[in-house]
């Protein structure tokens, strides 16, 4: 990547959830590209270059993607499914970041092919760390053949 941000593509519905997100990474000084899409079907669009996202330089695949579940439109769990069967998306890493503590969601997230679930915390200070250490984990140390 010669140095440029990494970009992480961030599927969340709830604009609070969303700006807080956002917030995490600019106090944390986190230099990636974070772009915002709100609804499953615009994920989609983003990640096959369809549409609005067909130019590439200015919308490039993503490094990470941070994925909620419950998404108007194209469901996330369909979301997730769907890269994790289109041979160019595959080995793009998959967060699921919701509010959900259900073992049925978490069950078919991995079932899914989901590389992480994580729960999203209710407390600020946790919700800010989390972001921190997602980041660290997985632009700055996981690697992916591509």
């Amino acid at each position: 990547m010669n140095g440029e941000p990494l970009v992480i593509l961030l599927v969340e519905d709830n604009m609070d959830h969303a700006e807080l997100i956002l917030r995490c990474f600019e106090e944390n000084r986190i230099s990636n590209r974070v772009l915002h899409v709100t609804d499953g079907e615009a994920a989609l669009n983003y990640l096959y270059g369809v549409e609005q996202f067909a130019n590439r330089s200015e919308h490039p695949l993503p490094n990470l993607l941070l994925l909620d579940l419950r998404l108007p439109k194209i469901d996330g769990l369909q979301v997730l499914l769907r890269i994790k069967q289109h041979e160019r998306l595959k080995h793009i890493p998959v967060v699921v970041l919701s509010s959900s503590e259900s073992e049925k969601d978490m069950i078919a997230a991995y079932d899914s092919y989901v590389n992480s679930y994580v729960i999203k915390p209710l407390d600020y200070e946790r919700f800010i760390s989390l972001m921190k250490e997602l980041n660290f984990y997985w632009i700055g140390w996981n690697k992916v053949p591509y």
